[in-house]
């Protein structure tokens, strides 16, 4: 089949630019909580908020909808989703599958570069963990943009770009339930530690065990944020 079964984008391209800063200045703000869990997002509004057309805030909500940030709710319009632990087990489950597999390519064919991104990354964090001490988790952006950094280049060998944009996609989804999770963290050496035998066992190559850290990781975001509810 060629090409012309492809739906292209018609958008002239300061439209486009537009959309990105909106879609960019929505997502910060639901990732923060400024725009608080079941928030009505009403384009007029936002269009005065950040002085953006209707146009590129429409087709911000639409984008941030595909990503399970936002919510349409036939005509009563868009909302912040809302949170909860059917939400965030739904979303750690994927997430596993997702970074798994990424995580075993990476292993397989991630030669000396993944490897020394990786052991940068994970230094990064050490370094400011450290400085922090008890009050890392209260880091925000700074903190969190280094967390992500060391689970991107985890799974950066994989030369899979479709499970880098899910895995992408899903952290940022996981963003406001972590947020709650590292208030509740105070253990700055367990923090690490943890991080530290996830690498230490994706560079030595054994996946089985990679694989099951990682399952543990991800999951204790989840027994943290909902400690009364069964483990997965």
């Amino acid at each position: 089949m060629g090409e012309e079964g492809l739906v292209t984008n018609r958008a002239a391209p300061e439209e486009g630019t537009l959309t990105e800063k909106a879609a960019q200045l929505l997502q910060r703000e639901i990732l923060q909580g400024v725009l608080e869990p079941g928030a009505r997002l009403a384009v007029i509004d936002l269009s005065e908020r950040y002085g953006i057309g209707a146009t590129p805030i429409r087709e911000a909500l639409s984008r941030l909808t595909s990503q399970n940030l936002v919510a349409a709710v036939g005509r009563r319009g868009f909302h912040v989703r809302g949170m909860n632990y059917e939400d965030l087990h739904d979303i750690t489950r994927v997430r596993f599958l997702v970074e798994q597999e990424a995580l075993r390519l990476s292993m397989r064919q991630g030669g000396d570069e993944w490897e020394g991104e990786l052991v940068a990354s994970l230094h990064r964090l050490q370094l400011y963990v450290e400085r922090a001490g008890s009050n890392f988790g209260a880091g925000g952006e700074q903190f969190d943009q280094l967390h992500h950094q060391f689970h991107a280049k985890l799974i950066g060998g994989s030369g899979s770009p479709r499970l880098t944009e899910l895995a992408r996609d899903l952290y940022n989804q996981a963003y406001r339930y972590r947020r709650s999770n590292m208030r509740r963290l105070i253990d700055a050496e367990d923090f690490m530690q943890m991080h530290r035998v996830l690498a230490h066992a994706a560079l030595s190559r054994d996946e089985t065990r990679a694989v099951e850290l990682l399952h543990e990781h991800l999951n204790s975001t989840l027994a943290n944020v909902y400690p009364d509810r069964e483990r997965p």
